[in-house]
């Protein structure tokens, strides 16, 4: 099985690049579980037609670990992917980091990988911070290659450096290793250029560049991947190209 952890700023398309590679994987044979780890839980709202799906901590609250089934936790989604959302605490009463932290034993225990026969799992996190539940992709096995999105924005770039630097503080145990940084382009001035020196300061390389597309702002708002809301948008070739490049990184 292929694990994949892909971070990045709070705002920066992230969940949206997820959604569509996922669908691309699928287009292309592969069974997919995609898996939001952030507390907002929308991470695979594209995937469901806007649906939102229950979390596994609410699934945990209301039927507790032991008597929650797979069934409960796990929802197929757009082209059969299997969604999945960790979920957060109540807003002021918990620890976000230690939610996601629950949510992937949760999906442990109970063996979803194997019980679905998963190709390639997608986690989604949020990489405003690199802490505690937050780095547990990174950290404990979940994820063997970490993606870094990004646009050429300042505030995206720090954050993408600090969640690179992450992967590389925890290289030396064996844990996951940095896969790559993606361009979401915002078109701000020498954006390929600050993003390129970024890559080449953690060793890496740009492993794809995604334009900044008004056919995306559109499937968004219909809670759609572009490959649903525009079959024929040039943005379909970037994210199926992206998902190749993924791919050959994972090798």
């Amino acid at each position: 099985m292929i694990k994949i952890a892909v971070y990045g700023k709070g705002g920066i398309g992230k969940s949206t690049t997820v959604s569509n590679i996922s669908v691309s994987f699928a287009k292309k044979g592969f069974r997919v579980m995609q898996i939001g780890c952030d507390p907002k839980a929308d991470s695979t709202i594209n995937l469901t037609d806007g649906k939102q799906t229950k979390t596994v901590l609410d699934v945990i609250r209301e039927k507790g670990k032991a008597s929650c089934t797979l069934s409960d936790l796990v929802v197929k989604g757009t082209e059969g992917i299997y969604c999945v959302e960790a979920g957060g605490p109540t807003p002021g009463l918990g620890c976000a980091g230690r939610g996601i932290i629950a949510a992937l034993e949760t999906l442990n225990e109970k063996k979803a990988f194997e019980t679905y026969k998963i190709d390639i799992a997608i986690y989604d996190v949020l990489g405003d911070v690199v802490c505690g539940g937050f780095a547990m992709p990174i950290r404990d096995g979940f994820a063997d290659k970490v993606f870094v999105i990004t646009s050429g924005e300042n505030m995206a770039i720090h954050a993408a450096a600090n969640i690179a630097m992450a992967v590389e503080n925890f290289k030396d145990r064996g844990y996951a290793t940095l896969g790559g940084i993606i361009l979401n382009k915002r078109n701000v001035p020498r954006e390929k250029e600050k993003v390129q020196e970024l890559a080449e300061d953690f060793n890496t390389k740009i492993v794809g560049e995604l334009d900044f597309s008004e056919d995306v702002q559109k499937a968004e708002e219909e809670h759609k991947t572009v490959f649903a809301s525009n079959p024929q948008s040039k943005m379909c070739g970037e994210y199926s190209a992206l998902a190749d490049s993924i791919l050959e990184a994972c090798k």
